[in-house]
């Protein structure tokens, strides 16, 4: 169609023409596109194109989403113009390379601690758990003081929070052989070789308690419990030592020869250069971050409660993960968290104080979604998808983490945990600190909001934004024969500019008791996921549709309902479109970002234009692959927006389901399917 045609050369002009493009490919939704310079996109233009429904850069790519279907017409265009197509391969082994070499070292450091992180969530949230239940008037609610607590529950306990610290190098040096390349077991072994109990205990010598064992009459050898930079760096030597050996062992002698050589050089060198240096390394670290914290007059929290966000919007802030882990594991406390959640909580307020004052109906469907997403620890959504769109929001956001850090500093407040913050990080402040968990939280976001609505956002700058696309879209309407008012149905609504109705949602057009609801069944077992919370902004922010999602604890896509596959991606094969007789469609996209395995781990069992019975296998997956690789495994499974059958969607369960088993989404529809 011309309309694909004059779309695909205005995105070409809004990144800076076919010279600015380094490369480009498409995944189920969205044109994935490296560029050479960043600066010579125009972001609002890209913004205002016909159907486009959000653009942002994740990955080191820049990501246009159009949606199902859609984008593979516009990929095509984008062809037609002599533009070549780039593998996914290609296009992902690009993205490792943007930024400086800065950027790039502390991607690969949090891509290596990422993945350990849930268990740390878990441990601190035990640790939030055990200080509630130990408190003087919890206990007297059941009759009980400290002394009569049972020695076995306070053993239970320990074991719940000290087992991660404890073996903590286990995991950092299974999670850096997994990133270099390496056999991620022998990271395990080499870990707990670290923290061997025939080693003197590191916590044990810190206190006098032990003593370091002297070898070659100069080397003092300990245990590493709780220590990350050792682990790490023999994680990444091993894997490259142990790739090294596996080019030059024989076939016939690798399997003996490689791990045996690989632990015992790692371990001599773990043991005597790497531990020692890096372990000293930590400890100046560590006392420059407590020398920070310990500021007087709450000047750390002030500091980084105002600068912590522009680093993540530089994307670097993952190497706070390492500060993090170090301040539990050598104090017990995490006064960081506290600091930086409210920096999230200033900016999900300031996001907020948009959504609630802009009349703009998209900027307010996409405003207050993105703020929640902040207050439930998400920050991203807020910040690129709001805030920095309009500057002041982002500042104001800025000032009023300032005030919140500046009081949790002032009032020494720390959690006990990591990684989860703002609304869930309460969890990490139940040991008495809650109402000064609140308040600090409180007074930034209130601080944020009031000079957000005051001084921060007008409408006239989406008023000025808007223009050229409006008086485009009248333009288009004078061209076209007029449509009489009685004839407005929900396809016409979608169209009309400024409606407040979602996509594909129209029952104020539509007669509710000429319509159907098609029971979705769950089409993967695992545990039933809000999409708000899945770690992509185009599903998270409803760019895609209307849903759930799974995280799966098996790796088959089962069909959900009788249908026809409208779409299987032939190469990838992460994501399958079911249509219904009605002309319903269900899109379930395995895993976040899978597109860039190139089909790896995927096994396609149907074709585009298959007929299907539910329950019938559609897709089936290594799930270890897809998490292997770094990558989520989260599954949505939503409705695209634009369905004109589609009049309503709604989430139906909660929890672990089962495949095929029961109904995980209601999608109402048209009584009578479409012609």
């Amino acid at each position: 169609m011309s309309e694909n045609r004059d779309i695909a050369l205005e995105v070409v002009e809004a990144i800076g023409g076919r010279e600015n493009i380094a490369s480009f490919a498409h995944c189920a939704t969205r044109l994935r596109i490296m560029v050479h310079d960043n600066e010579k996109i125009d972001q609002k233009r890209i913004e205002n194109t016909d159907k486009v429904k959000g653009a942002f850069f994740n990955s080191g790519q820049y990501q246009i989403i159009f949606g199902t279907g859609t984008v593979n017409r516009i990929f095509e265009e984008v062809e037609k113009l002599g533009i070549e197509s780039t593998s996914k391969e290609d296009i992902k082994s690009q993205g490792k390379k943007q930024g400086n070499a800065f950027q790039r070292a502390i991607r690969t450091f949090g891509d290596v601690f990422v993945p350990i992180i849930p268990v740390l969530v878990a441990t601190g949230l035990f640790m939030g758990l055990r200080g509630l239940l130990t408190q003087d008037q919890v206990l007297a609610w059941f009759g009980m003081t400290k002394d009569g607590i049972s020695p076995n529950f306070l053993l239970f306990t320990e074991v719940l929070t000290d087992t991660a610290f404890a073996f903590l190098p286990a995991l950092v040096a299974w999670s850096a052989f997994r990133v270099f390349g390496g056999s991620p077991v022998l990271g395990i072994v080499l870990g707990l070789m670290l923290v061997n109990p025939a080693l003197p205990n590191a916590y044990s010598v810190a206190d006098g308690s032990a003593e370091a064992l002297t070898m070659f009459g100069f080397i003092p050898v300990v245990g590493y419990q709780g220590s990350v930079l050792p682990a790490f760096f023999v994680g990444l030597i091993g894997a490259k030592f142990e790739k090294f050996l596996r080019k030059r062992v024989p076939e016939a002698l690798d399997l003996i020869l490689t791990p045996f050589i690989t632990l015992l050089v790692m371990i001599t060198l773990g043991l005597f250069a790497i531990g020692p240096v890096f372990h000293s390394l930590e400890n100046v670290v560590l006392h420059g971050t407590t020398f920070l914290l310990d500021l007087p007059f709450g000047i750390a929290g002030l500091l980084i409660g105002f600068f912590h966000q522009i680093v993540v919007v530089t994307g670097v802030h993952h190497i706070f993960n390492f500060l993090e882990i170090q301040l539990l594991e050598r104090t017990g406390a995490n006064p960081f968290n506290a600091i930086i959640t409210c920096a999230m909580a200033a900016q999900g307020a300031a996001c907020l104080a948009v959504g609630l004052k802009t009349k703009n109906t998209k900027l307010k469907a996409l405003a207050l979604p993105s703020s929640l997403s902040a207050f439930l620890g998400i920050s991203e959504p807020a910040i690129f998808g709001v805030n920095l769109r309009y500057m002041k929001p982002f500042v104001m956001g800025l000032i009023g983490g300032g005030v919140g850090g500046f009081l949790a500093s002032l009032l020494h407040l720390a959690g006990t945990g990591m990684a989860v913050t703002v609304i869930p990080g309460t969890l990490l402040y139940l040991n008495n600190q809650l109402p000064l968990y609140i308040l600090c939280n409180v007074a930034g976001a209130a601080v944020s909001f009031a000079l957000t609505w005051l001084f921060g956002y007008k409408d006239e700058q989406t008023t000025v934004e808007n223009a050229a696309g409006a008086s485009e879209n009248a333009a288009k309407a004078s061209r076209q024969p007029a449509i009489p008012a009685p004839a407005l149905t929900s396809s016409s609504a979608e169209s009309a500019p400024e409606t407040s109705a979602a996509p594909g949602k129209a029952e104020t057009f539509v007669d509710v008791e000429a319509s159907e609801l098609l029971e979705v069944q769950a089409p993967m077992s695992g545990r039933v996921v809000p999409l708000s919370e899945v770690p992509d902004p185009a599903f998270a922010e409803g760019h895609m549709g209307r849903g759930i999602a799974i995280e799966p604890s098996e790796g088959r896509v089962l069909a959900p309902f009788d249908g026809t596959v409208a779409l299987v991606m032939d190469k990838s094969r992460h994501a399958v479109i079911l249509e219904h007789d009605s002309g319903a469609q269900l899109l379930i996209h395995v895993g976040i970002n899978t597109v860039s395995l190139k089909g790896e781990g995927f096994t396609a069992h149907v074709q585009t234009g298959d007929r299907v019975r539910a329950g019938q296998t559609l897709l089936e997956c290594d799930l270890d692959a897809i998490r292997t690789a770094g990558l989520s495994s989260v599954t949505p499974i939503l409705v695209p927006d634009g369905v004109d059958a589609v009049l309503d969607v709604v989430p139906m369960s909660e929890g672990s389901v089962s495949a095929g088993g029961q109904a995980v989404l209601g999608i109402r529809h048209s009584a009578v399917a479409p012609s």
